[in-house]
């Protein structure tokens, strides 16, 4: 009877605390806890004085429910739901130096069960509950799936990433060597560089001989080379024209003033990035060096392409002043006034000029020839050449730029002695005969496409088959394969050959 009793009693009490800690559950509920959030950058991320790459992970913890999502933000103000739990970011360098400052919070799954248009909560609008546009109609439809918005945690995790802008580099290449004198025609080429990012160079400021503001041109921050050039030689003060790489097509708005003629010269180029920061004005030439730029004299330009040292020079212009044009051609040493970029910078000098006379040893620069010689002459250009080549060579080059010979074939001699006859064609005797004054070395002559081609020149008794002298049947091209100064020999006809093709054949007026 007692141990009945006592397990009664147990009961009873029993009873009575459960009912107790029942009633004190439904009169004092917990509720929904918000979530707590937490975050870190992936080692691969930088955080320095240059553009930062941040890969950026977070997570949530809910204490009652699970993670449906997170906020974060940049600004405190726009703030972006995503379902990740990283990202990378750029940051981009802005006018001055900056903090960022990335704020991420997390989203529980404790939601309303119905679509909210507007979602605010710790005092910051998130705006309305990320949804699936099925019907791209950029509001929510019944029956879209949407993200049901919980509580979002109301201290977000932070971090702070301070970015310092460093101002650009720039320097010249290895191609812009300047020659000591040239005429209104130049090349220039530089790397420039930000440790924030070569793409936030937004300038290249460009500056003949003054670097006051009036004086300089800018421009695209992505601009490595140029080319400028002048025609305008009755200006005092001429405007340059610049060639974006060299480019005919490529012509940049604005012309560039400050250059001097018949003067000294200085270039000078800086780099400039989004926030205003530039480099140093750097200058080309440097102190120790100069730039002479001349004014052409006349029509008539005689490019020099004989590294062999004898009378070479003297002879040439001593025939072009016998033949009126005294103080009206330059002379554009090639082997000795090399330039950058030479194959646009030569093709450029060139057109500066009507007529060409070039005049080669055994060694010629048939690069540039190849590259130059028929863009100058379908620009409008003459170009009378003498030239030699070496002993072996591709006649596929030689055709690139001598279109009229036949690239299949051509003679060879190893040495012409002096007093042999170059004697004009039967069909052509209006041009003078000429003879060897001194041993020739490695001659060549050519067959020639009849069609486009007019042939002159060739040795006595047929010695060398085909061709040694050629004009086209336009009159813009003469060729011939021998050094005139080492054909005045006889009745030193060299003179009246120039008379022929300078004046009668290309339409030179004196």
């Amino acid at each position: 009877m007692l141990k009945k009793l006592f397990n009664i009693t147990i009961i009873f009490l029993s009873s009575y605390l459960l009912f107790s800690c029942y009633e004190e559950l439904t009169n004092n509920p917990i509720g929904n806890q918000p979530p707590k959030t937490g975050l870190f950058l992936y080692p691969d991320s930088t955080i320095s004085s240059q553009p930062s790459r941040l890969r950026v992970h977070w997570w949530g913890d809910d204490p009652d429910g699970f993670i449906v999502g997170f906020y974060f933000t940049w600004d405190d103000v726009n703030w972006t739901f995503t379902t990740a739990n990283d990202s990378i970011f750029a940051l981009q360098i802005g006018a001055t130096d900056t903090v960022y400052t990335f704020k991420v919070s997390a989203v529980d799954n404790g939601g309303n069960g119905t679509y909210d248009k507007k979602i605010f909560q710790n005092g910051i609008d998130y705006g309305p509950e990320p949804f699936t546009d099925l019907n791209d109609n950029g509001i929510w439809d019944n029956g879209e799936p949407f993200i049901d918005i919980g509580l979002i945690d109301p201290n977000p995790a932070m971090l702070n990433f301070p970015i310092r802008n460093s101002a650009p580099e720039i320097y010249w290449n290895l191609l812009s060597v300047l020659p000591d004198t040239s005429f209104s025609v130049m090349s220039f080429g530089w790397e420039a560089e930000d440790l924030d990012g070569d793409e936030t160079i937004i300038k290249i400021n460009v500056a003949l001989n003054d670097t006051s503001p009036a004086n300089i041109v800018s421009l695209a921050g992505n601009v490595r080379r140029i080319t400028i050039r002048t025609t305008d030689f009755d200006n005092p003060e001429p405007l340059m024209q610049i060639l974006i790489d060299g480019a005919e097509n490529n012509i940049h708005h604005q012309l560039l003033p400050g250059l001097k003629f018949n003067s000294d010269n200085k270039i000078y180029v800086q780099a400039e990035d989004i926030s205003g920061a530039t480099s140093n004005f750097i200058a080309l030439p440097d102190t120790a060096k100069s730039w002479y730029v001349k004014k052409p004299k006349g029509k008539v330009l005689i490019v020099d392409d004989y590294a062999t040292i004898d009378n070479a020079p003297a002879f040439y212009n001593a025939m072009f002043d016998s033949i009126g044009l005294s103080g009206k051609y330059d002379v554009h040493d090639v082997a000795n006034q090399p330039l950058p970029y030479i194959n646009v910078t030569f093709l450029e000098t060139i057109k500066l000029y009507n007529y060409v006379l070039w005049y080669t040893d055994n060694n010629p620069s048939l690069d540039i020839a190849a590259v130059a010689a028929q863009k100058y002459i379908a620009g409008g250009g003459k170009i009378l050449f003498s030239m030699q080549f070496p002993q072996n060579i591709e006649l596929n080059l030689i055709q690139s730029f001598l279109t009229q010979i036949n690239p299949d074939s051509s003679d060879f001699r190893t040495s012409v002695i002096s007093g042999t006859k170059i004697t004009a064609d039967t069909t052509q005797p209006v041009y003078p005969p000429l003879e060897v004054t001194t041993s020739l070395f490695r001659v060549r002559s050519f067959y020639l496409n009849p069609v486009g081609s007019i042939p002159i020149y060739y040795f006595p008794n047929r010695e060398l088959r085909g061709f040694i002298g050629f004009t086209d049947t336009d009159k813009n091209l003469f060729f011939i394969g021998l050094p005139l100064h080492r054909l005045n020999g006889g009745a030193a006809n060299v003179k009246n050959l120039l008379n022929k093709v300078l004046f009668d054949d290309f339409g030179l007026s004196p």
